[in-house]
């Protein structure tokens, strides 16, 4: 079993893989960039509305720079997303600490989960995966593992750090209420099958780190875009299979999205958060378009402080679709050019 190096929540890990019920004070929530690139204004909307939640409610955060990516990882993103921060007005309890610091943590816990006969080596290629399953899994690049393609499985050691590994997904849908998309019932064995948790790069990958990391902290409070909604359902798996606490409270929330209706990006012109401010954009006027993003200015958007934002934040006038950001949005943006 791994534990947790710190857990202020001090909370037992419930029987059953689900999540929702009310945190234990004090909270930790935890603002988690990937140094991929310079944060735009999507990540800024839901940057804010972590930190303002936790000013808020009296949450310590944590702030914990995710590198696990690979070749997508450039080494000066991290200080520039660390500087965006301080721009911003947003600040933070403990760290930044980064992830690939200390793998220790997460190698025990691939112990645990080999040794318990919940993971197992997988060699196998993309392509052959494919060959065997029906359909990559609908909105994202993975690929969905038939249990079809899973050997017997039974404990051992985890011996080879350069193959990846895969969890044993137990078939069923996972039950958790997220705090603004609901209640949610989510089976990973229909959706993705036994996905990896090891990466034959010796790494972690994102769905082991998150929770071990998460753990380590004893973070309570997920804020996040809802991208990663189905990613919960994995999660909390593995936070039963490691017999982790605490378990934390999720809460998703719509993508910012360019005209097309697709994920902000490139495609959509610079809407880092570095160009507006290199341009003489100020703070406030990103924030007063998160503000308006989150319902808290009606039909104009206005410059606003970060404490203002945090002061009137209300996640019942979030809007429950994704969020458009407009050509008009990015003059009105410019104009406020100082």
């Amino acid at each position: 079993m791994v534990t947790p190096d710190r857990n202020p929540a001090a909370a037992s890990n419930p029987a059953v893989a689900t999540a929702g019920a009310a945190a234990p004070s004090p909270g930790v929530t935890r603002l988690a960039p990937s140094p991929t690139g310079a944060l735009h204004l999507g990540n800024a909307r839901t940057f804010l509305v972590t930190w303002a939640l936790a000013r808020r409610n009296g949450w310590r955060i944590v702030y914990r720079i995710e590198d696990l990516d690979g070749p997508r990882v450039k080494p000066e993103a991290a200080q520039a997303i660390t500087d965006t921060f301080r721009w911003l007005g947003i600040d933070w309890d403990i760290g930044p600490t980064i992830q690939s610091d200390d793998f220790g943590p997460h190698r025990r816990a691939m112990a645990a989960l080999a040794q318990t006969a919940r993971a197992y080596p997988c060699d196998l290629t993309r392509s052959q995966i494919e060959a065997a399953a029906s359909a990559p899994q609908e909105g994202s690049g993975e690929v969905r593992f038939p249990a079809s393609l899973r050997p017997p499985v039974s404990a051992r050691p985890f011996s080879d750090e350069h193959t990846n590994w895969r969890f044993v997904t137990p078939v069923g849908a996972v039950h958790f209420h997220d705090r603004f998309a609901g209640p949610h019932a989510i089976d990973p064995a229909a959706g993705i099958g036994d996905f990896v948790i090891w990466t034959k790069r010796g790494t972690p990958s994102y769905q082991l780190a998150v929770v071990v990391d998460d753990a380590r902290a004893g973070v309570t409070e997920v804020i996040r875009g809802d991208d990663l909604l189905d990613s919960a359902a994995r999660q909390l798996l593995l936070i039963t299979a490691l017999g982790l606490s605490p378990t934390p409270t999720y809460t998703h929330l719509p993508l910012v999205v360019g005209p097309d209706g697709r994920r902000l990006a490139k495609r959509h012109g610079d809407s880092r958060i570095s160009a507006y401010r290199e341009s003489g954009v100020p703070p406030e006027a990103v924030i007063g378009l998160c503000a308006h993003w989150c319902g808290l200015t009606g039909e104009r958007i206005e410059p606003m402080t970060a404490a203002h934002f945090a002061r009137s934040l209300n996640l019942a006038t979030i809007p429950r679709s994704p969020v458009v950001f407009t050509p008009e949005q990015h003059q009105w943006l410019l104009s406020q050019n100082r």
